[in-house]
């Protein structure tokens, strides 16, 4: 039987605070043998990054850190977790939407030692759809003491978009320098907001909007991460003039601006078609 075929325990307090703070942690979302399966994906997609692959840390770090894109049409294990494991069902029940569509997958690898942070920031502009059912779903397969987890401003995902710069020059190659305000100074006035942080087990997840303020820390022991994003009812495609991260070269000639993301590159997940 497909696992997804089986009701997913969620509680309403679960979707209400997700809701509410745009970020909530999800205990034992994967089976052992979920992440047993995704550690051998990751390795698998470390072993052989695509073309989309980028080294996000400096070449001073005394450590590592790998990311890569849109790589599930060619690792089975990352289909698995996206198509036949719960995590589809939770997403759906998060986002109050009667489909789920996959948007993409992102690995996130920092070997230990890695000092490079991820800058506070929102996932949703750099990308290049709008609405506000989306969810994303930070699925670690080692375990993530509080030192080195993610962080996130409870309640960002209401407020503003906020400027989307690279990560390691700060560089405005999204939307134009001053069209959108900066992100606040998180750092120095952590007195002023609330920060959610979760020590995490392999086989926890956060699932967070993408409008969430977060960052990412350093890591001190090895951390690889399996990241899947997914599509409500209300999401529509708006083209950019720019680069999107991750790009889908293309699209723009395929799917017309403010249309649902009906479209090969993003499957339906929810609810199954059974076979």
């Amino acid at each position: 039987m497909n696992s997804n075929s089986m009701s997913v325990l969620i509680s309403d307090a679960e979707i209400k605070a997700y809701e509410n703070d745009g970020a909530i942690l999800i205990k034992n979302l994967l089976t052992p043998d979920e992440v047993s399966d995704l550690r051998e994906g990751i390795e698998a997609n470390i072993s052989n990054p695509s073309s989309r692959a980028k080294v996000a840390s400096d070449e001073n770090d005394p450590g590592w850190f790998l990311e890569d894109f849109c790589t599930w049409q060619e690792n089975p294990a990352y289909q698995r977790i996206i198509f036949k494991s719960k995590i589809s069902e939770v997403a759906a029940k998060l986002m109050r939407s009667e489909q789920v569509r996959l948007y993409h997958d992102h690995m996130l690898v920092k070997k230990s030692g890695t000092k490079q942070r991820t800058p506070w920031h929102q996932d949703q502009p750099y990308y290049n759809i709008g609405g506000k059912q989306n969810v994303s779903f930070w699925i670690p397969v080692d375990p993530v003491p509080l030192e080195w987890t993610l962080e996130f401003v409870a309640g960002s995902h209401q407020e503003n978009w906020y400027l989307p710069r690279t990560f390691l020059k700060k560089e405005a190659k999204w939307f134009p320098e001053g069209s959108l305000k900066e992100p606040p100074d998180i750092e120095s006035n952590q007195d002023k907001y609330r920060i959610l942080s979760w020590e995490l087990e392999p086989g926890d997840a956060v699932a967070f909007h993408m409008l969430t303020l977060h960052t990412g820390a350093g890591a001190k022991m090895l951390r690889r991460v399996f990241s899947v994003r997914f599509l409500g009812d209300d999401i529509r495609h708006v083209p950019r003039t720019w680069e999107t991260s991750p790009e889908f070269p293309g699209l723009s000639a395929e799917l017309s601006a403010g249309v649902p993301m009906e479209h090969k590159l993003f499957p339906l997940a929810w609810p199954v078609k059974l076979t």
